[in-house]
């Protein structure tokens, strides 16, 4: 175990940019077919249902087309998943995850001792759940939550141990396998993950982790993760993310279900800090009922491009969404990121707040929906976009799209472009700042009002991410 003094001397881009030789207990041949899918099924003992689930996805992306006609979007060409390993089980003896730190293999021991976690989960958590390569390898949930009813583990075991529950939402009413391509190769293969439930009237006053990290070269990492809130409960859920820098492409195309019921308040943070060669494919969808707020709050950088569209379905009156979300894109990457907003019910509100960075000829891109329906009377949305670039080899674009059907709404969008001011710069320099430190500064308050929201450690390393990424050291 790692000690602070350790933490502190190791500098952030070590903390994620190195790598480990570590032995699989399984490993998937490369792409994907039927007898693939079924042996990842078979691996985990799976019951039918969720095999039969896992074949019509497998069936729904043969017939789906890849997402290339839409406007300005990321270069897809070079994503081949019949060259992905799609799952990866490591070597560990327990399945579901280890209870302590000190039973795992000293190889993942030290990758999570330098990415900070076992340090967190002591400091400032309910519970941590990691994931390395295709699997849960470590799981942990305060007494104190269980005893209340709270839930949270992985969702391989929630398969076994809720199968009431996972049967009734896991891709059934949020992010259907027919929802698109990705989502459903994701039902095809995905492995690990979350499971999060919390019951009636309880908050659970600390945040709760998972980590997910991919440490092999040339792998897809699809986890799943399944939150739901019963009426009038609260949870924060974080979610960090990394894999080191390789020769070979890595996929990533996770799947996120959140389910508020009334009068609930669920917050998901994640900061995704990909190396450079990844592909980040994400769907990720909630559903509001009455009086329910839902917060998404998303940090993405370092991978080579990204496509990453939070969607919320405000399904009851009086539901609530916020998203916040930064993007930093760098010599070589398309950050690709943005929200949907689904107004379904009267007295709804939502905001959308995008910040992005982009440098040295990397393109950020806020791509957008907001969908007030007939009979959403007394809706309000605010939609404000914020684009900050240093250079002119860069490019940064704001695509919103806006389906009013309803005449009794408050509806309202803002967009920004810039480049850091030259006198902006000089006066930071007269005060003593040379050139890089003024740029940091004023990409730090750039971001602030996104930093401010998330908790403590994870607004530090954010500022940190971006650092190294302004250095261009980072993959």
């Amino acid at each position: 175990m790692s000690s602070d003094n350790d933490l502190e001397s190791t500098d952030t881009e070590a903390r994620f940019e190195f790598k480990k030789e570590q032995k699989s207990a399984y490993e998937a041949e490369v792409g994907l077919t039927e007898e693939t899918v079924r042996k990842i099924s078979e691996d985990k003992d799976e019951p039918e249902w969720m095999l039969d689930r896992r074949l019509r996805a497998l069936e729904h992306y043969k017939q789906m087309p890849m997402p290339t006609d839409w406007p300005g979007q990321p270069d897809l060409s070079e994503v081949n998943v019949d060259e992905i390993v799609p799952y990866i089980r490591p070597d560990i003896e327990t399945r579901g995850g280890a209870d302590e730190w000190d039973d795992l293999p000293d190889e993942i021991q030290d990758t999570f001792d330098k990415l900070g976690i076992p340090e967190a989960e002591q400091q400032a958590l309910s519970g941590v759940g990691a994931q390395y390569e295709s699997e849960i390898v470590y799981q942990n949930m305060q007494e104190q939550w269980e005893e209340k009813g709270v839930v949270f583990m992985d969702m391989d075991k929630a398969v076994q141990e809720h199968p009431e529950l996972v049967r009734e939402y896991f891709m059934t009413k949020s992010v259907p396998p027919s929802d698109n391509k990705f989502a459903a190769l994701h039902g095809a293969v995905w492995s690990g993950g979350s499971f999060v439930y919390i019951p009636e009237g309880v908050t659970v006053q600390m945040p709760i982790q998972a980590y997910f990290r991919m440490n092999s070269e040339g792998m897809g990492q699809f986890e799943h993760t399944l939150i739901i809130a019963e009426e009038n409960s609260e949870v924060h859920y974080i979610e960090g993310c990394s894999a080191p820098q390789y020769a070979r492409h890595n996929l990533h195309s996770g799947g996120v279900e959140v389910f508020v019921k009334e009068g609930a308040h669920v917050q998901y943070s994640t900061v995704q800090n990909w190396s450079k060669n990844t592909y980040n494919l994400n769907t990720k969808r909630a559903i509001v009922e009455a009086d329910g707020t839902m917060e998404w709050i998303s940090g993405s950088m370092g991978s080579k491009a990204t496509m990453l569209y939070p969607a919320t379905i405000l399904k009851g009156p009086g539901a609530t969404d916020n998203h916040i979300t930064i993007a930093f894109a760098g010599e070589g990457q398309n950050i690709d990121t943005g929200a949907k907003v689904y107004h379904n019910a009267p007295d709804t509100k939502s905001t959308i707040e995008s910040k992005s960075i982009s440098k040295d000829g990397g393109r950020t891109n806020y791509r957008g929906l907001v969908h007030i329906s007939d009979g959403a009377e007394n809706s309000s949305t605010n939609v404000e976009c914020d684009a900050l670039m240093f250079d002119n080899e860069s490019t940064s674009d704001t695509m919103p799209y806006m389906e009013i059907q309803e005449s009794q709404v408050d509806v309202a969008h803002e967009a920004t472009v810039g480049k850091i001011g030259d006198e902006d710069v000089f006066y930071l320099q007269s005060r003593g700042l040379d050139d890089d430190d003024a740029k940091q500064m004023i990409v730090a308050g750039f971001i602030e009002p996104i930093t401010e929201e998330l908790p403590i450690e994870y607004a530090v390393e954010l500022n940190r991410l971006i650092e190294l990424e302004m250095e261009g050291s980072l993959g």
